[in-house]
């Protein structure tokens, strides 16, 4: 075959002898997260807790429990949002190969065998593994969970507004405005006519009326950048001390903050109590657990105060600008004693403070789960599918924040960036070096004549 030209066709091996396959270093980021789970038992947790999900002998081979909760550690860890892409990109890498541990002539996981098995496990175990690994922080002493930061955002639903479909007839948007406008003395109306027809409804948009036939736990919500679309909410409940992630919670988008936050809060007690049973993350965790809170003004409300000073949890919650209140209710008294109490925090120096913070901790977990973590829109539907998903994005999450203390790099990505920046600092440090070398070098090479050097050439002139 000449030089240049395509070879196009290839006779294939009878055998390859396995020492002559190409064996690359698995990747430093991944080597590190790989002895972090080694040294607190991740494999033999996860198949204890795995175990009733597994029958030997029957059906082909399946996905070992630990290679499983390691893919969607990896969909973190790489900013993939959707389990194809994950497998696409584990059967691309060796080092990935390399982290799960499959051999070069070994194949990986396909896409359809990471979601039977995500199916079939349940949300229980997926809520475990988030536990242990909440139990993990707690003996690198990396959690606290005396202060917590609170708040919620939207995630775009696997579901499109235009499908939608009437609870109550089951028909089509559009259908539901055919009939409308024939109702109105419109036989047979035209495109223009419908939109006319529905600029002017009022309450078009309700989740009372509307639902997706396929996905009905996902509701109408404007999102963060102002559009509208079919949405889930999840809401976070982050240690202000250290920036981990204490429980995460799914729930419908079109309920309010003060109506979620009871969810989110026995999720975080629990989680806590979880890792309390540990004797040796307990003892590093210490007494003090969920003793302040941190929210915004969405959850400032009379049930939201009374809740919290029930708990014994002391609230920081911003306050609307409301003007006089009017107190009534039975419960009139202890509301308003809950609320000045909240006020005369707030404006404290310590409730200042606590609210600068707010922003920065729990924005930061909502910014690395869900644009650079890639789940803004979810690719699954039902809520039990996505938290399943949610609950191993946001271990994940945690995992990165012992490597980040261990090793400075939270994800592989920054490790490599870290790598570059080091070498244009090195290249930059070495600069005044290089600029004298080639002064001496061109004096070195330059003839001598009495007019080389500038003050030889005044002296001639």
């Amino acid at each position: 075959m000449a030089m240049g030209e395509e070879k196009r066709e290839r006779q294939g091996e009878i055998w390859v002898e396995t020492s002559l396959l190409p064996n690359a270093a698995g990747h430093p980021f991944y080597e590190k997260l790989c002895e972090v789970l080694a040294r607190h038992g991740f494999s033999r947790f996860v198949e204890e807790e795995c175990r009733r999900y597994y029958v030997d002998g029957v059906g082909r081979p399946s996905i070992p429990p630990t290679v499983y909760f390691k893919i969607l550690f990896i969909g973190f860890f790489e900013g993939i949002d959707s389990e194809r892409g994950i497998a696409w990109r584990v059967a691309d890498s060796m080092g990935l190969r390399r982290f799960l541990g499959y051999e070069l002539t070994e194949g990986t996981p396909d896409h359809s065998s990471v979601s039977r098995t995500r199916r079939l496990m349940s949300v229980e175990t997926h809520r475990q593994v988030f536990q242990w690994v909440l139990g993990v922080l707690a003996k690198e002493r990396v959690l606290q969970g005396k202060t917590l930061g609170i708040d919620a955002t939207t995630l775009e639903a696997n579901a499109a507004l235009r499908s939608i479909v009437r609870r109550d007839t089951g028909e089509s948007y559009e259908e539901f405005l055919v009939r409308l406008a024939q109702a109105s003395g419109i036989e047979t109306p035209t495109r223009a006519d419908l939109i006319k027809l529905d600029k002017k409804r009022k309450g078009k948009g309700s989740n009372d009326d509307w639902t997706h036939p396929f996905d009905s736990d996902a509701r109408i919500a404007k999102m963060k950048d102002g559009r509208t679309h079919m949405a889930h909410k999840a809401e976070h409940a982050v240690d202000m001390e250290t920036g981990a992630l204490v429980a995460v919670t799914l729930q419908p988008a079109d309920e309010g903050d003060s109506e979620t936050l009871p969810q989110t809060l026995l999720e975080t007690a629990s989680n806590l109590a979880a890792v309390d049973q540990d004797d040796e993350a307990a003892e590093e965790l210490g007494d003090e657990s969920m003793c302040q809170a941190v929210l915004d003004k969405g959850y400032h409300s009379n049930g939201t105060l009374m809740l919290l000073d029930t708990v014994g949890t002391r609230s920081y919650v911003s306050e609307p600008d409301r003007g006089r209140r009017n107190w009534e209710g039975e419960d009139k008294d202890y509301a308003r004693y809950c609320v000045y109490g909240n006020r005369r925090r707030i404006r404290g120096d310590h409730g200042k403070a606590l609210l600068r913070q707010r922003g920065e901790k729990v924005e930061r977990s909502f910014a690395h789960l869900y644009e650079t973590g890639a789940m803004r829109r979810t690719h699954l539907r039902h809520h039990d599918n996505i938290l399943k998903r949610l609950l191993i994005h946001a271990g994940g999450f945690n995992l990165s924040l012992v490597l980040r203390k261990e090793t400075g790099f939270g994800k592989p990505r920054t490790l490599q960036d870290t790598y570059r920046k080091a070498l244009m600092g090195l290249s930059w440090l070495l600069t005044p070096y290089r600029n004298m070398l080639k002064s001496l070098t061109g004096l070195a090479g330059a003839p001598h004549h009495p007019t080389t050097h500038p003050s030889l050439a005044r002296q001639a002139a």
